[in-house]
This record gives C-alpha cells, structure tokens and sequence, in this order.
C-alpha cells in the first residue's frame, strides 16, 4: 500500500468526480478505494482535498506596458476591473450590431494541424497560413528549406521566428517540431512560436514583445492540472516536451562551465543567437516550473481556436450570450487575420464579450468545460439558467453535453 501525492490524488479525484457528479465524499471515497487498490487514502484527505479544489484560483494578468489600442481600432479601450475578473475592453463609441470592429494579425502563428502540415510542405503561406491553390502562388520561399510565403512582405515579416524554426538552420528545431505535431499540443505549437519571436528580437523590439507575452493572462499548469477538468497532457509529457524545447532553444551562456563544449546543435542555435537574453525572459522561457509550465498555462488560455495567439483579441472576456464574434474572413489574402465583428448593439462603456464554449450547449456542459479557464460563469444567462440547475441523477444528459462540448462524439 503507497500513499498517493497530492497532485496524484487530485487528478484522480478531478476525473472521479466528473464522472460522478452526485457522489458524495464517502461514496467518492469508497470509489477511489476501488478504483486505486494500491493506495492508501483516509476519507479526511479526500475531504480536506475537496475542499481545496473548491477554492478555485484564477487566471492572473497584467496590462501590457506600452500597448497602443488605436492601432487596430479607435473604438475599444483596456479596462482592469478587479483583481478576480482582470483586464477586459469596453466600448469608447457606439457600435452598431454587424459592424466590424477591428482586424487583427496574430501575435504568434498556431493554426490547426491540418493546415500547418501544409506549412511545413510548402502548400500554404508559412506565415500567415493562406493556402495555395497551386505552387506557383507562392511568391517566395525560404532558401534553406520548404517554407513558402504569399509575397516579399510576409517572407520578411517570418523573420522575427523563421531562423530558429527552419529545419535546415535549426535542425533541433525539426525534432522539437515533429514531436510537437505527434502530440498535437497546440498550446506548446503556440508557445515554440513566441519562444523564437522573444529568441529573436533585440532592444525595445524585444521589450514590446516580452511586455506582450507576459501581458496574456495566465493561469501555469499545476494549477490546471489540479482543478481542471480538461484533459491534457501529463507531468512526465511536460517533462518530455521541456527536454525538446531545451535542445531547440537553449544554449550555454558564454558564463557557464560548459560553454566551450557545445555540440553542433547547440553552436547552430549560438550562431543565430549572438545576443544574451536579459535575465527575466530567459528565466522566464527556461526556467521549467516558473517558466515553461506557466509559459504553457499562458498559451492554454489565451489561444484562438483557429489561429494563434493575438494581442488586443486576447483581451476580451467570456460570457455565455456573447455580443462579439471572431472570423477568419480574409480566406485568399491572410487566413490568420481575424475580423472582430459585433453580434449586438454595444453602448460606450459597455465591455466586449465573446464565448469561450459552445454557446448552444447546455448550463452543465459550459459549466464544466469553463473550468479549464480557472471559473465559474457569472454572465446573466449563467445566473438565470443555473438557478434551478442541479447535477442530474448519474451522468444523463450531462454526459451527453460534455462529450459533445469536448470534442468526444
């Protein structure tokens, strides 16, 4: 007989209890006891566990120094509300349902899988992953490997991350890249891209972007593996996928004992890098627990289901009857751009909210799934509908609206 770690004892219970919704601690205790022969678990730490789950923490951000709103649309401004809710945009005019209200280029590119396996053969823009109907249609291309671009200006703009990620230049970045795409991490895809953006910048470029990415609201990955429901990747993957981003990424400083025994890799990646990292960005990139895992957490919440990540878009807040919606309407010219377009009238003054579920599933299903967000839904359609709301009886129709809003049928 072990006793279990608390981490070990939480995720456990985390999926017991999704599975079990009405059972109450003795019973869920009993459950785990069948479930885990090997352990040896008292009803008291499976209460006092419960307990802590139920105090759920919640996303932090700050606000990005510097940021200049007005460059994508003069009619939203950044507010903080509290230290719970965090930042969020509100009106500065009238804004009429059906009007578009800004475009938005993304920060870091993470498009779906589909779509970046076409990227990596050179058949959609490895930028702004607009695809080509035939090769001809690209403009330009990467000397060094299969990348191709539209035109001169998006080859150019890949510069800020195309270096450290072309296989030819950055062999370990391939590697990285395979395994990434093996586990269809989107989030690490994610945060692979803003790693060589940060990598490669200098100066004040550099600061903006830093100041951008430690702006994204983040909520680190220990924490959603406690109190999240969401299923995602386990400690010994992190473990894994931190190995790769290392070898990809990080070299010896010119201070560390080790410096002058470089391998071929590591003077690949030196050879691109000649600048050292100012030491809060580079503890924040390599530093594996206040660092990567928080880096990944950063990217779970804040990517768009399409795209990537985007500055001002990951600014807007959820509610469950959204007045806002995010397209990619630009399909020939720039898939990854963004339209924000209102769903409503929106008065000056009045916050921007999109939905971060499907909005037409039911209380219990959006409930869940905005867990993995680090909250429980306050919107006045969550109020009215969860006012009567209960736990069905077994799993019911719950089971049929998390499935369905997971991704599972």
């Amino acid at each position: 007989m072990a006793s279990p770690a608390d981490d070990e004892l939480q995720s456990a219970l985390a999926q017991l209890k999704t599975a079990n919704p009405t059972l109450g601690i003795p019973k869920l205790h009993a459950r785990l006891r069948a479930d885990f022969p090997a352990w040896t678990v008292s009803e008291k730490r499976v209460r006092k566990l419960l307990a802590t789950k139920d105090s759920t923490p919640h996303p932090s951000s700050e606000l990005v120094e510097g940021l200049d709103v007005a460059q994508w649309t003069p009619r939203v401004a950044v507010r903080v509300f509290d230290k719970k809710k965090g930042k969020g945009l509100v009106a500065t005019h009238k804004i009429a349902a059906g009007d578009t209200i800004w475009l938005e280029d993304p920060f870091a590119i993470a498009p779906e899988w589909e779509i970046y396996d076409k990227q990596r053969k050179g058949a959609a823009c490895a930028l702004c992953t607009t695809l080509f109907a035939h090769p001809s249609e690209a403009r330009a291309r990467c000397a060094h490997c299969p990348a191709a671009f539209c035109n001169a200006v998006c080859r150019k703009r890949a510069d800020k991350t195309h270096a450290l990620l072309c296989p030819a230049q950055n062999p370990a970045s391939m590697e990285l890249m395979r395994w990434v795409r093996s586990h269809e991490w989107m989030a690490l895809a994610a945060l692979v891209q803003c790693t060589a953006r940060l990598l490669l910048a200098t100066g004040s470029a550099q600061r903006a972007d830093w100041n951008v990415v430690r702006g994204f609201a983040v909520l680190g990955m220990e924490e959603r593996a406690r109190y999240s429901f969401r299923s995602e990747p386990d400690r010994a993957t992190w473990k894994t996928a931190f190995e790769h981003f290392c070898r990809a990424f990080h070299r010896p400083r010119r201070d560390e004992p080790d410096a002058k025994n470089l391998t071929d890799e590591e003077k690949r990646v030196a050879a691109i890098l000649r600048r050292p990292l100012p030491a809060e960005i580079e503890a924040a990139l390599f530093d594996y627990e206040t660092g990567f895992l928080r880096g990944l957490g950063r990217m779970s919440l804040n990517l768009e289901a399409h795209g990537g990540l985007y500055t001002l878009h990951a600014h807007l807040n959820h509610a469950c009857a959204p007045n806002v919606s995010v397209r990619h309407l630009d399909q020939r010219r720039a898939l990854s751009r963004i339209t924000v377009k209102a769903l409503a009238d929106i008065a000056p003054g009045q916050e921007l909210l999109i939905t971060y579920v499907d909005p037409a599933a039911g209380y219990g299903a959006r409930r869940a799934q905005l867990e993995a967000w680090g909250f429980v839904c306050q919107c006045v359609r969550c109020a009215e509908e969860g006012r009567d709301w209960r736990p069905p009886e077994g799993l019911g129709d719950l089971e049929s609206e998390l499935k369905a809003g997971l991704g599972v049928m």
